[in-house]
């Protein structure tokens, strides 16, 4: 679950295995209990409530939602939001020790504290199965690259070469998005910032922050709820 964005930063209170045992004791008091579970599907939050069944050999059952349960056998873990019964304010993370995505069943182990960061996001992120073109436009240079999942606020771009990215820096962007509903490209400009540049070599992946105007961003806002629309879809029709 940790892909290219950080969704959440593991915390100790003892030791690991000392946590897992209090998360443990503290399921076995809340049979019956509702949480509140978190994945991604591309970058979408799939969130659905899970009612606890059954505790035992430091293992948890529950009744997930069928979305919930198709994600999870793929990340084979899963994010529980802090319960309000707890003494404390730490999320959780469980890995799937089994998942029977027909019966919606997840049995769960290893637990650990967890605080989710992905929530802290102002925009829908989606992840694009195939990449848009983009030119990441420099004074007197230009520099090809590859749109990996965009938002309204910024996106991740894949390029071949880091020699301009300087984090700071203020450049324009041509992003090449294509119609949805046609063969068609629209070519939207628009001003970001460099924030950070990850990799060793090539292919190197940059994160901007966008300041697109009202026409670009009414543009980039389309295509991301068509995409969100796609990916949904694709959660819909995956065989448990």
């Amino acid at each position: 679950m940790t892909g290219v964005f950080q969704y959440y930063d593991a915390t100790v209170r003892g030791t690991k295995r000392e946590d897992s045992l209090v998360i443990f004791q503290f399921m076995k008091e809340m049979i019956g209990q509702g949480f509140s579970f978190l994945n991604y599907y591309k970058e979408i939050p799939v969130s659905y409530n899970a009612t606890l069944l059954s505790v035992e050999n430091e293992m948890a059952e529950f009744d997930v939602h069928d979305y919930q349960a198709k994600i999870i056998a793929m990340d084979k873990s899963t994010l529980i939001y802090s319960h309000p019964l707890s003494d404390n304010s730490d999320d959780m993370i469980g890995e799937a020790f089994y998942v029977n995505t027909a019966r919606k069943r997840v049995i769960l182990c290893n637990f650990g504290y967890v605080r989710i960061r992905s929530d802290m996001r102002q925009f829908v992120r989606v992840h694009l199965d195939n990449p848009v073109d983009v030119d990441l436009i420099f004074a007197g240079d230009l520099l090809e690259g590859a749109v990996q999942d965009i938002s309204l606020g910024g996106a991740a771009i894949s390029t071949m070469s880091a020699d301009l990215l300087v984090p700071g820096l203020d450049i324009h962007l041509l992003v090449k998005l294509p119609d949805p509903v046609g063969n068609s490209r629209r070519e939207v400009g628009l001003r970001a910032t460099i924030i950070n540049v990850i990799g060793s070599c090539a292919p190197y992946t940059c994160f901007l922050e966008f300041h697109p105007e009202k026409h670009s961003q009414q543009h980039i806002g389309y295509y991301i709820n068509h995409r969100q629309v796609e990916i949904i879809k694709e959660l819909k029709d995956i065989n448990g």
